[in-house]
């Protein structure tokens, strides 16, 4: 028996899933790794598909897939760590020395953090915007607008739409989302340091 025939035939895609860290529940669904998902979208059992990102195969594209190496070093890695003997062979272990489970999570995370840090950059302009509309509301009298109102009127809805888009992609489509709009946000991120500074370190220790 070859190596791939034998790996596949010892070895179910759910078995080598949680062997390397996924949680698999008893439906057999799992969140998937190989996009940001948010609810349990890939079917886990001999073979795997996830039902998001469209992700499909057997157990040696699985891991070829989860540590980004050969459909060959995959099957040797699933050999070697399965214990499964093929040809009179000993399978081959292939080195890897990050959980690729824990880094991919990690760029995720780390994602999500660069999506709520410019998330948060548009909540603090919209309450900028929101304050200046009421505090420089024209009067009757007025001859003219103040600027700051004036900036809260062609900018508010604008800056809606983005946090609306923020809120409902993924981690992975806002970086696209940040990176399309990034002078935009730059713009607004610039207005915000300067209307609402951050407390200097000795004003921090006061504070404390």
């Amino acid at each position: 028996m070859d190596l791939f025939d034998a790996v596949k035939g010892s070895v179910t895609t759910r078995d080598a899933a949680e062997s390397y860290g996924v949680s698999v529940n008893r439906a057999g669904m799992a969140c998937c790794i190989f996009h940001d998902d948010r609810t349990p979208s890939m079917k886990v059992d001999e073979r795997y598909h996830c039902f998001g990102c469209g992700a499909d195969g057997d157990v040696i594209d699985f891991t070829a897939r989860l540590f980004d190496v050969s459909l060959k070093e995959a099957a040797e890695k699933l050999a070697a760590d399965f214990n499964i003997g093929y040809d009179h062979s000993s399978p081959k272990r292939v080195h890897q020395a990050v959980s690729p489970v824990k880094a991919r999570r990690s760029l995720l995370q780390r994602l999500k953090n660069y999506q709520n840090e410019n998330y948060r950059t548009l909540c603090s302009y919209r309450h900028l915007l929101e304050d200046w509309k009421r505090q420089y509301e024209p009067k009757p009298e007025d001859e003219k607008w103040h600027p700051l109102f004036l900036e809260a009127l062609d900018n508010q809805d604008r800056v809606d739409y983005l946090l609306d888009e923020l809120m409902e992609c993924t981690a992975d489509e806002a970086k696209d989302l940040i990176a399309i709009h990034k002078n935009e946000i730059a713009r607004y991120a610039s207005r915000v340091r300067e209307f609402i500074p951050r407390p200097n370190r000795a004003s921090r220790e006061a504070v404390r």
